[in-house]
């Protein structure tokens, strides 16, 4: 770690001493509930869904508002953490998110809710970056900083799954509602405790950069919305012609290319050039777009796989994700233990070899598997995979940074993981969808020449739970190959010694 990053870390150790478990309590809290509204809705989405009368199409936006907002305005609020104080920001977050979930609760019509989620967003957006740059300026680097890390990592990493099984709870037995109610009293209380645990900061001079925001954000929101909507239909049609397929992803490349000219020629850029110029910066992000990839991706399509093709209810496919999170605590609690010992690079290369084999052994998954035999051992894999992952790649995006850019820097992690969750799922989307439309039309029709028209119905309903078990093996298959390109990129970029990393 460069010297100016210890040093905060020492000055605000020696301000907070006495309080460091009480600051990791607040921070890792604040974290889990910005990642853990990702998932919490998905479970609730046919309540939703029935309550204020969403399309099908329109249902995908109640996550997709706020994964958008959050992924997109991450740089802008690790900037302004950097710029206006990180405990200031953070607090600000915590009260705009809360706000957000109480309003959200209360909605009566779909634009309202998708209008709180999208500012849910924003405030995780503010949050999650300054939580990561308060643990490196809070905990003096070494033993103590690499544990923050790991707790750190572990909420992010776990925050999905609990998120489903939370959702599937008060699903059951309160109310959709409370998917948004229950952040309310959690974001007041961390709110309120974190004057009194983190270390302030002086404001810093510099300008935001919202030309950069809005054309990096808006470019993410239209390429993600072109390539979820290129899809084949169920009638066969595809929609890569389609105008506003083309549009979204003609807009998304030209936004995105003038993001990347105004960073190149702005004084305050969102996104400083030079933290590029790293290579074990620049690969730890890459990694984080394919952890992200994974996921998400296995979270969404797990998630319908156990639902739509078993049968399962959703707080039984909720518990369902308890092996794969204890595996990924496990592995992130191991991997900050290891890092001073082996360094990044074989844990790296562990987890991402890990993690590949696991989304392969998940695309053999069957609609006639049991959980024993078709998930249970591809999420123990899958899940001590991410585990390895997710603490060397925070010390890896960290590493040599600036305390004054430590904030751009972590939003920039964070950003990798929503930004490539969202466009891998929707990659791995139109790929599923594509095959299940091909795969169901066919089984279909074998089905109607097969049997007699009394049973035709009953066939077509198993032939279509066996197209979903295909397209999702095929997303599964994909992600594979993203992982196996995560271990090439972990072999060629990460160069991090173990002397910047175990303290001195």
């Amino acid at each position: 770690m460069a010297t100016t990053f210890s040093a905060a870390g020492q000055a605000g150790t020696r301000t907070k001493g006495g309080h460091l478990g009480v600051a990791l309590l607040v921070i890792a809290t604040a974290q889990l509930m910005v990642v853990l509204d990702a998932t919490i809705v998905i479970v609730a989405q046919p309540h939703i869904q029935k309550a204020l009368g969403f399309s099908g199409s329109g249902l995908e936006w109640v996550v997709n508002a706020y994964a958008l907002a959050f992924g997109g305005l991450l740089l802008l609020g690790g900037r302004a953490g950097d710029l206006l104080g990180r405990r200031r920001m953070f607090v600000t977050g915590l009260l705009l998110f809360s706000a957000a979930s109480l309003a959200g609760g209360f909605a009566t019509s779909q634009a309202w809710l998708l209008a709180a989620r999208a500012v849910q967003g924003a405030g995780g957006a503010i949050v999650a970056p300054t939580a990561l740059a308060l643990i490196a300026t809070t905990f003096p680097e070494g033993l103590p900083r690499n544990r923050a890390m790991g707790v750190y990592a572990s909420m992010s990493g776990i925050g999905s799954a609990v998120g489903l099984i939370a959702g599937g709870l008060l699903v059951t037995y309160v109310s959709w509602r409370w998917v948004l109610f229950v952040n309310v009293p959690i974001g007041i209380a961390a709110a309120l405790a974190a004057p009194a645990v983190l270390p302030g900061a002086a404001r810093r001079p510099g300008r935001l950069d919202l030309p950069g925001a809005i054309t990096g954000t808006g470019g993410v929101a239209a390429l993600v919305y072109g390539l979820s909507n290129a899809a084949t239909s169920p009638d066969g049609t595809s929609h890569w012609g389609d105008g506003k397929v083309v549009a979204a992803l003609a807009g998304g490349a030209v936004l995105l290319a003038a993001f990347a000219v105004i960073e190149t020629r702005s004084r305050h850029a969102l996104l400083p050039v030079r933290l590029l110029r790293n290579r074990d910066r620049l690969g730890a992000n890459l990694i984080m777009l394919g952890a992200g990839t994974a996921i998400f991706g296995v979270f969404f399509f797990v998630n319908l796989f156990a639902q739509e093709v078993w049968g399962y209810s959703a707080l039984r496919t909720g518990l369902s994700f308890l092996p794969l999170t204890g595996a990924l605590l496990a592995a992130s609690f191991a991997a900050a233990a290891f890092v001073p010992r082996i360094g990044l690079r074989p844990l790296l290369l562990a987890g991402g070899t890990a993690s590949a084999g696991g989304l392969y052994w998940l695309s053999r998954v069957t609609e006639h598997g049991s959980y024993a035999g078709g998930l249970l051992g591809p999420g123990l894999v899958l899940g001590v995979g991410l585990g390895l992952l997710l603490v060397p790649l925070q010390l890896a995006a960290l590493a040599g940074v600036a305390e004054a850019d430590s904030g751009v820097a972590a939003s920039l992690l964070n950003a990798g993981r929503q930004v490539g969750g969202s466009i891998g799922l929707a990659v791995l989307g139109t790929v599923a969808w594509t095959v299940v439309a091909d795969s169901a039309r066919a089984q279909a029709a074998a089905a109607v020449r097969a049997v007699s028209p009394a049973a035709t119905a009953r066939w077509q309903a198993a032939a279509y739970r066996h197209a979903l078990a295909v397209g999702f093996d095929r997303a599964f298959l994909v992600a594979a190959v993203l992982a196996v390109l995560v271990v090439l990129v972990a072999f060629v970029t990460i160069r991090v010694r173990r002397a910047d990393l175990a303290g001195r």
